[in-house]
């Protein structure tokens, strides 16, 4: 037992900051995080004797927080979403069609490589996390983690059809808020 104990606190010492790393990156909450990072480690000390070193150590405790954080999203995409439906009627008119001053602008091509301006990605990550959190979790996993549309849905518990909604009004809501606080500030 107190040989487990020194494995776990051997493991705490080298893995927490790359576990954390990883667990702030897909949830964008530094607080929730540490949290699962904690549960992972909690897991881990659970479980020990039925580690059998098949994997790295590593590996193990990254496959117990990655169910970690598919567990968080699932708990979020069961609470009921307030915010976000108002987009539509605020981008488009009773037709359907762009109400003029809402518009998308033209994105000029001259511009610098915004994915390395440090400005722009705060503006980035601000409008990302304004969007409601099954949204912010959608975009995430898609764009920034590569992950396929029959992934997402499994893992947020999503119908195809309320996924691709999501994207759509996500992507909408993204440009106007890049447009709003970068473009035209």
């Amino acid at each position: 037992m107190a040989e487990n104990s020194d494995i776990l606190s051997q493991w705490v010492d080298e893995y927490t900051a790359d576990l954390y790393s990883w667990a702030a990156f897909k949830i964008s909450d530094r607080e929730a995080a540490k949290d699962l990072v904690q549960d992972t480690f909690l897991v881990a000390a659970e479980k020990m004797d039925s580690f059998k070193g098949d994997s790295s150590p590593r590996t193990w405790l990254f496959s117990i927080l990655n169910h970690k954080i598919i567990d968080t999203y699932r708990k979020k995409d069961k609470q009921p979403v307030t915010t976000g439906s108002h987009i539509l009627s605020e981008l488009f008119d009773k037709d359907g069609s762009w109400k003029k001053e809402k518009r998308p602008q033209h994105w000029h091509e001259d511009e610098k490589h915004l994915l390395h301006d440090e400005d722009f990605l705060a503006v980035l990550a601000a409008c990302l996390d304004a969007l409601p959190d099954t949204w912010n979790t959608c975009v995430k996993l898609k764009y920034l983690s590569g992950k396929k549309g029959e992934e997402i849905c499994q893992a947020v518990g999503l119908s195809t059809t309320n996924y691709w909604q999501i994207i759509h009004r996500a992507k909408l809501q993204l440009r106007e808020c890049i447009e709003d606080n970068w473009f035209n500030e």
